[in-house]
């Protein structure tokens, strides 16, 4: 019989052992043995019984608070406290530090290898904290989490069973971590049970016994914190000043938000950027390409004007249509310019910068010292590795703006939102234009039906879409180039648009040497704080949420938690983020999609609204669409809302208000609309929820009254 067999058979009967203990521990009521009130009553007797029976007493302590421990049942820190009453300080601190350890480890291999469904399903947003706590900082995560735990024990124990940690540094770093609160529990205890008179509850000892107690947390936070900023960084000489209290890298959303902030503390801020003020947004992303989207619809309905009872027609004059976007950039960029922020208070600096340690920026040659860094550098369009790509010179979301003339055939490759958005615009303009996407449909995380929309929408404005597709190779040519499919097929384009996703910029700034990217990529916690405390980051740096609304939420994040985070500091909470996809007619979605809650296994109900029925969306001629809320089966709670139609963008916002502040379908629902208006949709929808949910009986009875009524 091999070692893991017999391993496996004794964890097998030790957690049998352990449960049918607790079970008759629990039935037989025999909590009461270690209830706070009884002890108190019968103290004298039970510490008499104890000193006579000094191993027994022990003994039994301490395998009914291993068995608690094991099998996760609720009381240990009461029975910490219960400790210290009968055993005193130093005989009860020994108990509780190697019962608990001894029950902990029990939980995380009776997780490990019996309850892993379990734990899944229970603890599934404490699990993947722990896993990355785990995979990137190991035995002293652990540590930190038993020193201040943030998470459950019980959560914990039964969590580091999923992961990959080895029992024996499970159980040792526990004994070390878990022994300061032992103490101050147990301490607590051997105090409160000296009181035996209404003056006692006025004596020093225990007064500092429950001050120990009640600052306890907060004194392991602090110190946790301090060991860990101390061994990031003690590689480096921390500089005695500062020059700055802030120093802000990239001047795009983010970048310009965080320096907002500081500024508006009245921090000594400076803000660095190598390329233009606005960064993306401003200059080759949101701006740019919703003028281009403007100028694209009126074209499209210039070509039919009689559906509004119009004659005439328009011309396309594409060299126009980008000075117009060019002049809508020059109008905004006041709000995002140098002089503005310089008037904030900020110092504007120019040029490239190099993070040399935690608390110095150089930039062209000199050196800034700051307490703290934000990192703002923003993310640039991904190319893929297709051979023959780079030789017919590809346009992508940056590149695109500075083109002159129309491309006749337009090849756009890729079918996510940007690719979406910009098919749809230069078809609309007059181009001839293909869509290739390799997955097996565009849109991918999307609902179905959201998909099926955008489809039959760009199919109405003459696109071509080639889903499930991959490119072989490009080839150039005369006229522009061809695209060699992987099925054989073959597409020949004037210019081709690459949209298939964007890259965070993370390369040449310092992080690399500073060791803050992981497989490439910048890591940061809940707070936007890197491996290094000095330095946070924001906006699609991070390479999560790619959206200039998401950059705003981060840089607000950053910024307070750089500035005040020795004082307080505040996770970011993107859990209820809407977003949404520019096209006509537009597509937003907040909360879970159908798709996910297939995928995770959530139940929901699901209440739809045609935009037929709106009597706005007649009038506009833009009836298209649908308001699709996901709820809690039976209940008003909503957990998505997906809205295609004109205007969603703006529809969305009231849902995401109502998620984000709890408010339900009902609260909508009682909300005075104005009419003819589009958010009456969101009315609309929510009646249609109420009309569902209204029971049978209360309308058997509503008929029966009004019957009555009638005589």
């Amino acid at each position: 019989m091999n070692s893991g067999t017999v391993s496996s058979r004794f964890l097998w009967a030790s957690l049998l052992v352990l449960v049918v203990g607790a079970a008759i521990f629990v039935f037989a009521d025999g909590a009461r043995l270690f209830d706070i009130g009884s002890i108190a009553q019968h103290r004298d007797r039970y510490v008499d019984w104890i000193s006579a029976n000094p191993l027994l007493g022990a003994g039994a302590f301490f395998l009914a608070y291993v068995a608690v421990t094991a099998v996760s049942i609720p009381g240990a820190a009461a029975m910490t406290v219960l400790a210290g009453s009968l055993f005193g300080l130093v005989t009860g601190t020994i108990l509780v530090s190697f019962a608990s350890v001894a029950g902990a480890t029990l939980a995380m291999l009776a997780a490990r290898y019996l309850l892993r469904g379990f734990v899944e399903r229970r603890f599934g947003n404490a699990m993947a904290k722990l896993n990355r706590g785990v995979e990137r900082d190991g035995a002293s995560y652990l540590f930190g989490l038993r020193l201040v735990p943030v998470i459950p024990f019980v959560a914990i124990n039964l969590g580091m069973g999923l992961t990959r940690m080895n029992p024996l540094t499970f159980a040792w770093v526990s004994q070390l971590g878990m022994l300061p609160a032992t103490l101050v529990y147990v301490n607590a205890g051997s105090q409160l049970m000296s009181v035996e008179r209404a003056s006692d509850l006025l004596s020093a000892r225990l007064l500092l016994a429950f001050l120990a107690l009640a600052i306890f947390p907060f004194a392991a936070k602090r110190g946790v914190a301090w060991w860990q900023r101390r061994g990031a960084e003690a590689t480096w000489q921390r500089p005695a000043r500062f020059d700055y209290n802030l120093v802000v890298i990239g001047a795009g959303s983010a970048g310009l938000v965080s320096a907002y902030v500081a500024a508006a503390a009245k921090a000594r801020v400076a803000l660095i950027e190598q390329n233009q003020m606005g960064g993306d947004c401003l200059n080759t992303g949101c701006v740019p390409s919703k003028a281009l989207i403007r100028s694209a619809k009126l074209a499209k309905e210039a070509r039919q004007p009689e559906r509004l009872g119009l004659d005439g027609d328009l011309s396309v004059n594409f060299p126009a249509v980008m000075a117009r976007i060019r002049r809508v950039i020059a109008r905004i960029e006041p709000h995002d310019s140098a002089e503005r922020y310089r008037g904030l208070g900020v110092e504007v600096i120019s040029g490239r910068a190099t993070i040399v340690d935690p608390w110095t920026v150089r930039v062209d040659g000199r050196s800034l010292s700051t307490r703290k860094i934000v990192v703002a550098t923003g993310a640039e369009p991904s190319l893929p590795p297709i051979p023959g790509l780079e030789a017919v010179e590809p346009l992508t979301s940056e590149s695109l703006w500075s083109l002159t003339e129309q491309p006749v055939h337009l090849l756009v490759v890729g079918g996510g939102a940007i690719g979406c958005e910009l098919a749809q615009s230069f078809a609309r303009l007059g181009s001839k234009v293909v869509m290739v996407e390799a997955a097996p449909r565009i849109l991918g995380q999307e609902d179905d039906d959201v998909a099926a929309a955008m489809v039959a929408t760009l199919e109405q404005d003459g696109v071509e879409i080639l889903a499930g597709a991959g490119i072989a190779r490009f080839e150039q040519t005369g006229l522009g180039g061809r695209a060699h499919m992987e099925d054989g097929r073959a597409i020949e384009f004037t210019r081709v648009l690459v949209a298939t996703g964007r890259r965070p910029r993370v390369t040449g700034f310092g992080l690399e040497e500073l060791g803050l990217l992981d497989d490439g990529k910048l890591v940061v916690d809940e707070r936007l704080q890197t491996r290094l405390p000095s330095i946070h980051a924001a906006g699609d740096v991070i390479g999560q949420l790619q959206f200039t609304h998401a950059a705003s939420h981060h840089a607000w994040h950053a910024a307070v938690n750089s500035l005040f985070g020795r004082i307080w500091s505040f996770n970011v909470d993107v859990s209820v983020f809407p977003i949404v996809i520019y096209t006509d007619p537009e597509m937003a979605r907040v909360g879970i999609t159908e798709a996910e809650a297939r995928a995770r296994n959530i139940p929901v109900e699901v209440t739809r609204f045609d935009l037929a029925d709106l009597d706005r969306a007649i009038t506009d001629g833009a009836d298209d669409g649908f308001i699709k809320v996901l709820t809690v089966p039976g209940k008003d709670r909503i957990l998505g809302a997906t809205v295609v139609g004109a205007r969603a963008g703006d529809l969305l916002a009231e849902f995401t208000l109502a998620m984000r502040h709890g408010l339900g379908l009902k609260a909508i629902l009682k909300t005075i609309h104005p009419y003819p208006g589009w958010m009456e949709a969101n009315k609309a929808v929510a009646g249609a929820w109420q009309r569902d949910h209204v029971p049978d009986w209360a309308m058997s009875l509503s008929e029966r009254w009004m019957r009555w009524q009638r005589g």
